[in-house]
């Protein structure tokens, strides 16, 4: 084992044991969910343990037959097998069980389907604040305020090695994490209901954030609808999950949610220059990759 490779191990472990990494990027070797941050991604991730704990069930029980009818009923062992069509019991269960493990599976999924496309009734007019997201050939861009005469947009580019542009060089030493920090991120407000409207500007595309269990298609000349409500400041990452071309795999999401009062400051800073709202948010909520290196 290299030096080092131990905190690897670890924090793989710690990853499994934890049900998702500690900290809003992909880990090296992990096998589970990322730590959910909305409270519909924690029901979904409950929900999907217990559908894994009905289908592990399942698996095992059908393992079993499989290996107790090829033991008990071979050749050698049943030498002179019965003569039968039918078996009247035995027909109605493999019927009706699993007519009910599905309908107990649907009585949990579509409560949750309905909770991640439709904003709880709560949620009132001043506590939403809508983003209008379009997918590009292979960018995202994002616009606040839309209809108001503070409207602005945000072009959001993967950070690269040895980018032509230096906006657009990767900074490991900032925290950027390769295939996955953008220039821009997305910015929005923590304790607020953030609708996304979600479309394209030329091929299929899809905005999705494993964090928040959240994923559609951004479709030229269609307009999706997603929401999402955290209530902790934090940086999140995800990625187009739609093939959309060549460059499909330059398409990431970079999201930072901050207190309000520093979502407004970002605003006014991103006016007056985005190198300017770029600086700010390095200044008040440093990338988590950081934390990252400094555990390996």
């Amino acid at each position: 084992m290299r030096s080092g490779d131990w905190k690897y191990w670890a924090l793989s472990a710690a990853s499994l044991l934890g049900c998702g990494s500690a900290w809003a990027v992909p880990q090296d070797g992990g096998i589970n969910f990322q730590t959910p941050a909305t409270e519909t991604a924690k029901r979904v991730q409950d929900f999907h343990n217990e559908v894994l704990i009905i289908i592990v069930a399942i698996t095992i029980f059908v393992t079993g037959l499989l290996i107790w009818v090829m033991l008990r009923y071979n050749k050698r062992a049943n030498p002179v097998p019965k003569k039968f069509s039918h078996n009247t019991v035995i027909e109605i269960l493999w019927t009706v069980v699993p007519v009910l493990i599905l309908v107990w599976i649907a009585k949990g999924s579509f409560p949750l389907l309905y909770e991640q496309d439709v904003m709880p009734a709560e949620a009132r007019e001043e506590e939403i604040v809508d983003i209008k997201v379009y997918g590009n050939m292979w960018f995202w861009d994002y616009t606040y305020n839309v209809g108001t005469d503070n409207e602005f947009n945000v072009e959001s580019r993967m950070l690269k090695v040895g980018a032509p542009d230096p906006s657009l060089e990767l900074q490991p030493a900032r925290g950027d994490i390769a295939q996955l920090s953008v220039n821009n991120p997305m910015v929005a407000p923590v304790g607020k209901y953030i609708r996304l409207k979600i479309s394209a500007k030329d091929v299929i595309h899809a905005w999705a954030m494993p964090q928040f269990m959240l994923k559609v298609d951004a479709m030229p000349g269609r307009l999706n609808q997603l929401w999402f409500k955290v209530d902790e400041p934090g940086v999140f990452y995800g990625q187009c999950s739609e093939l959309c071309g060549k460059d499909h795999s330059n398409m990431p999401i970079e999201l930072r949610l901050l207190p309000q009062a520093q979502y407004d400051e970002w605003q006014v800073q991103y006016k007056t220059s985005p190198e300017a709202a770029r600086a700010y948010l390095d200044r008040v909520q440093p990338a988590k990759a950081a934390q990252v290196a400094s555990a390996q």
